[in-house]
């Protein structure tokens, strides 16, 4: 990182924006029709005003850019950190891949210490949920990721299958207080500017109909501008992205968290964040999928959990990592072509064809390791019914095996599980 900020002292797009957007906070102007800076108005939630100020005042109002790349160079590191613990406790990806994630894309180390965007910023908190909700913190994951949404509103990608979860591994109270968490942060954070134009607030910091400049994007640079813009287009895609997370969430994605509370109470726990992170990282892909417009910074969206979801297909490695490749050289093509989007495109509907075809034996797999877990809890429960009655007074010193059949396998051929020796009377 170091030798990144030195060779390339800054490369500013929206920096200078950004700072001149708090600074109209700084000098007390809370009404968000009136803040605005050099690439237009402010168009970020209250969490970013609040992280931006206090890089305003930590780099001098701005100036000091070197100051504030080193900031975000903690920022990468704190990052890559949470990715790698994610990874380690999951099992489901070799660590060379890891070589690759953190080491190949200079596009995600521009962003972080080059660019100085927002984006990073609003991904290192859904990171720390990530890691929050692996640790079984989840009302402290849910205040990290609704922070991460009051800085950018791209973190939504991450709700659909985020409240699936809530609803089946944490039941309906829990459900509510962890919503209304996520729903207390952002009044909290947004109340200052409510107070001086909610309507403001509300129309300029989550606006769904901003048109973005066919100039910059990744993703369609191979239709006509007329077409680009087009809300007949915007709407579609929009209808898609409903469609394809419906399909998900009924035939993938609930089949498989109800076996996550049995496997985390039986120990299984790398299966279990499996079952936690596919929904996760699927529902943010598939928003990226049919996204109206991909800038540069987005990648960062969803590049480290990339090798997760191609490691959740039944693809050959050559085959993941040639996907791989395809979608970082797209990503590093500047400006976007034809055939740099063409490709992008191609290599995300294959991905999210993979991850659809290889849901229906991950899930019997799944619930078979369920099946397991509950006949384990009723012979443990046995287990103890039987130290009870080796317990009781007068009980004989004849100690006999106690076994229950269940169905033969590889580790276990004749189907015999020993509980425990008990004594008879």
């Amino acid at each position: 990182m170091q030798r990144v900020t030195n060779l390339f002292p800054d490369t500013e797009i929206d920096w200078k924006a950004y700072m001149q957007e708090v600074e109209g906070v700084v000098n007390g102007t809370w009404d968000y029709y009136q803040l605005k800076g050099d690439t237009g108005p402010l168009v970020y939630p209250a969490g970013f005003v609040y992280v931006f100020m206090g890089l305003y005042y930590l780099s001098n109002a701005g100036t000091n850019i070197r100051l504030a790349q080193y900031v975000f160079a903690v920022m990468y590191i704190v990052m890559v950190f949470l990715v790698i613990r994610l990874y380690d406790r999951s099992y489901k990806v070799p660590p060379y891949v890891l070589i690759f994630l953190c080491c190949t894309s200079y596009r995600i180390h521009s962003v972080f210490v080059l660019r100085l965007f927002n984006d990073p910023v609003a991904l290192l908190f859904v990171y720390i949920a990530l890691n929050c909700f692996m640790d079984h913190r989840w009302r402290l994951g849910s205040f990290f990721y609704s922070l991460g949404v009051s800085i950018k509103m791209n973190v939504l990608l991450f709700s659909p299958a985020l409240l699936l979860i809530y609803i089946s591994c944490l039941g309906m109270k829990e459900t509510v207080v962890n919503l209304g968490i996520c729903a207390g942060v952002q009044l909290i954070l947004a109340a200052p500017f409510l107070l001086a134009n909610p309507v403001a607030y509300m129309e300029r910091s989550f606006d769904l109909g901003r048109v973005f400049f066919h100039q910059w994007t990744v993703n369609w640079r191979f239709l006509p501008e007329d077409i680009f813009v087009s809300r007949s287009f915007h709407l579609a895609l929009l209808l898609l992205h409903i469609l394809v997370l419906v399909v998900f969430a009924k035939n993938v994605w609930l089949r498989i968290l109800k076996n996550y509370p049995v496997l985390v109470g039986h120990g299984g726990l790398p299966y279990a964040c499996q079952l936690l992170f596919l929904p996760l990282f699927t529902a943010n892909f598939i928003g990226i999928v049919f996204a109206r417009s991909l800038h540069y910074q987005f990648y960062v969206w969803y590049y480290h959990s990339i090798p997760y979801l191609l490691w959740s297909t039944s693809y050959p490695t050559v085959l993941r990592l040639l996907l791989f490749g395809i979608i970082e050289m797209s990503w590093n093509t500047y400006p976007s072509t034809d055939f740099s989007s063409a490709a992008l495109h191609f290599s995300h509907v294959v991905i999210l064809i993979g991850l659809w075809r290889n849901q229906p034996p991950l899930s019997a797999a799944v619930e078979e390791m369920g099946k397991s877990a509950q006949l384990n809890d009723f012979n443990a429960k046995l287990s103890e019914l039987v130290q009870d009655a080796v317990n009781e007074p007068g009980a004989e010193a004849n100690p006999e095996p106690v076994v229950v059949k269940q169905s033969a396998n590889k580790k276990n051929p004749d189907g015999v599980v020993n509980l425990k020796n008990r004594k008879r009377r």
